[in-house]
């Protein structure tokens, strides 16, 4: 079975970007900004799928945070080398697992601090994430870290069940939002009842939500033609919002 082998059924959102790219530590971050005051010591985290803070999807929704009053960071962890928009349709001849072996965690761990490094210069103390498919893999190492304050992930990836969850209730202290799906071969039914099952009582709190209908990669691409996606990724978007509002 492939990586992200539902990701063929992405679709690329229409809209327009209101927020920009700037240099964070030396790394290319695109960067979110709200309209209205908001908490300058604290700030969310965007980590992408393979994909990439140049996909429009994951601009627009780190446009939708700073709507709701959070400055949001998308850095590109991924060293300026994400994966085509189209490289997982059908017809293409793009190879994913050879893009992996130069986007390790050795490889795109220490952008990823130096952005955060650099908004704790800026006087950032507060630091939400949210990380969806690719991107679940690090909010979970940034709360083993504790460096955030409280964590969401979205059809995450990379993770080892059940030893990523037993970590999680033993290290972290962030309280955990998973948005998941059935059909998800990165973090399938099972994993997510294991989920349920460890994480369940873990005291700082933790809450999934499951959305019937989707399938991986529905939270950033999904199909806004069809009204059972188009719910599941409004669902988790409101969700995610909610969460850090009561969490951060």
């Amino acid at each position: 079975m492939s990586f992200c082998e539902h990701c063929v059924k992405g679709v690329i959102h229409e809209g327009t970007p209101k927020g920009k790219f700037e240099k964070i530590g030396g790394v290319d971050t695109y960067v979110a900004t709200p309209t209205v005051d908001y908490p300058k010591d604290k700030a969310i985290l965007f980590l992408t799928d393979v994909f990439g803070p140049q996909l429009i999807n994951a601009q627009l929704m780190a446009d939708g945070f700073a709507e709701n009053g959070f400055k949001t960071f998308v850095p590109d962890y991924l060293n300026g080398d994400p994966i085509p928009p189209d490289a997982l349709n059908p017809g293409s001849d793009f190879d994913i697992m050879k893009w992996f072996p130069g986007h390790t965690q050795g490889k795109t761990r220490p952008p990823l601090d130096k952005v955060i490094n650099a908004l704790k210069e800026q006087g950032i103390t507060t630091f939400g994430a949210t990380g969806y498919c690719f991107g679940g893999r690090y909010v979970f190492d940034l709360a083993f870290d504790n460096v955030i304050k409280a964590g969401v992930v979205a059809h995450p990836s990379l993770l080892q069940v059940p030893a990523d969850l037993e970590k999680y209730v033993a290290s972290a202290k962030a309280p955990l939002l998973i948005n998941s799906c059935p059909v998800d071969s990165q973090f399938p039914p099972e994993s997510a009842a294991k989920a349920d099952e460890i994480l369940g009582k873990f005291a700082p709190g933790y809450k999934r939500n499951h959305y019937e209908g989707c399938t991986h990669g529905f939270a950033v691409r999904g199909d806004m033609s069809d009204p059972k996606v188009k719910a599941g990724k409004e669902g988790a978007f409101t969700e995610t919002v909610e969460w850090f509002i009561h969490k951060l």
